[in-house]
């Protein structure tokens, strides 16, 4: 007979995972020489908690798990109110050691998967302290509120909106418009946090990668300037601009995961050809080329959580969702075709939600979305080629042009293999 068949035995599994919880957060804090509790302790208290559980639910007392927390949150700050002359006061080892004992609790209410998830994000946060630190010191006035600008998005209005269609065709939904608006700017917000942290530091390569999720639009103005003020940039321009527009396929494939997973396996014909033309475009007439690659200018990109920016951005999404249906209705797919165009030039972003709200409303099919999309890619990368040569001028639109072309031809036969 199987071990865990045992009735006695069964419980055995639970108390298992709970020590594997209790050996992962222990081996962390072995590394730490001032911490008070090691894989020993970390392993008694995860299961401690488990035997709680059991205990509090076998005999009908659910006040033995809150005592037994009691009694290990006493021990542990005693502990360490002990050693006066001890430089560390220890809350991080006593709030993981609390933490600790409520995991092998959930562990026992069959809650496995969340606790071993919760147990490695929580070593992943003890053993990056320096590393998090280190981004704490770094962050200015306007990082942090952006951060908070976001959370005020996400959580503050986000759940109070109307979850219901107005307007015409019904397809004004205030909480889906609003979860659109979050999406775009959690994506701009974690492109701008990249290259706050780490992209101008490690050069050209970093910033053209994460000003392509912050803000390609802004990412291919700025160094176009950059490459007409100094000619001896223009190499360095052309790889971060074309590396920063190669990002939208990225961005936009992210975009479809979420709102519209049933279309992914389509778009990625579409995406999947534009990154991967992108790719040789620029390794063949960009990156082989440059002898060396400096650092790149700093990339100055607006907060994109800010409150303004982010109701611009619903407004613009709405009107265009409101455009796509009524023209939809009046012309057929055609119509949508035009306000893909039209809308393309400076936002791909909000045509590309429209369509795929308007295909998961059944108004549009995957065909007639896919090709939404594509038409407003097209455009966008029209829009950016021009502004590289009206801004960068003509030295840098030559080594970029090729690059752009690249991505279209990519994305134009990927839709014809869909």
């Amino acid at each position: 007979m199987p071990l865990f068949d045992s009735p006695e035995l069964a419980p055995l599994a639970h108390f298992l995972t709970s020590l594997a919880i209790g050996l992962l957060i222990g081996l962390e804090r072995e590394r730490n020489p001032s911490a008070k509790a090691g894989l020993r302790t970390f392993s008694l208290v995860a299961m401690s908690g488990t035997l709680a559980a059991l205990l509090s639910e076998k005999t009908g007392a659910p006040w033995l798990l809150g005592a037994g927390l009691l009694v290990l949150g006493g021990m542990m700050v005693a502990a360490y109110t002990k050693d006066e002359d001890e430089d560390d006061p220890g809350t991080t080892t006593i709030a993981a050691v609390v933490l600790c004992y409520g995991l092998g609790a959930l562990v026992w209410y069959g809650y496995t998967q969340l606790a071993v998830a919760l147990a490695i994000l929580t070593t992943v946060l003890l053993y990056f302290k320096a590393e998090m630190r280190g981004i704490s010191q770094q962050l200015s006035r306007l990082d942090l509120v952006s951060i908070l600008q976001f959370a005020v998005l996400s959580f503050v209005i986000l759940p109070v909106v109307p979850n219901r269609g107005f307007g015409p065709y019904e397809v004004l939904n205030p909480h889906q418009i609003w979860w659109m608006v979050v999406l775009i700017s959690g994506l701009s917000l974690a492109g701008y946090a990249a290259l706050r942290i780490v992209g101008q530091r490690h050069g050209a390569l970093l910033t053209g990668l994460f000003g392509g999720i912050a803000s390609s639009t802004a990412t291919t103005l700025a160094f176009s300037r950059h490459g007409r003020a100094d000619p001896g940039l223009v190499g360095m321009a052309t790889l971060v601009i074309l590396l920063a527009n190669w990002m939208v396929m990225i961005r936009l494939a992210i975009e479809v995961a979420v709102v519209a997973p049933g279309l992914l396996e389509r778009m990625l014909f579409i995406f999947g050809g534009g990154a991967g033309a992108g790719l040789l475009a620029l390794y063949f007439t960009v990156w082989r080329r440059m002898d060396n690659r400096p650092d790149a200018p700093s990339l100055e990109v607006k907060n994109p959580t800010e409150i303004r920016s982010a109701v611009t951005f619903g407004l613009l999404y709405a009107g265009v969702l409101v455009a796509s249906a009524w023209l939809s209705d009046l012309a057929g797919s055609g119509g949508v075709y035009v306000v893909a165009l039209v809308s393309g030039l400076t936002d791909v972003d909000a045509i590309t939600l429209s369509s795929l709200r308007l295909f998961g409303l059944g108004t549009l099919s995957g065909h007639q979305a896919a090709t939404a999309i594509l038409l407003a890619l097209l455009a966008n990368i029209a829009f950016k080629a021009g502004l590289t040569l009206a801004i960068g001028g003509a030295n840098l639109a030559r080594r970029a042009l090729p690059g752009f072309a690249a991505v279209a031809l990519g994305a134009s036969l990927g839709w014809l293999l869909t």
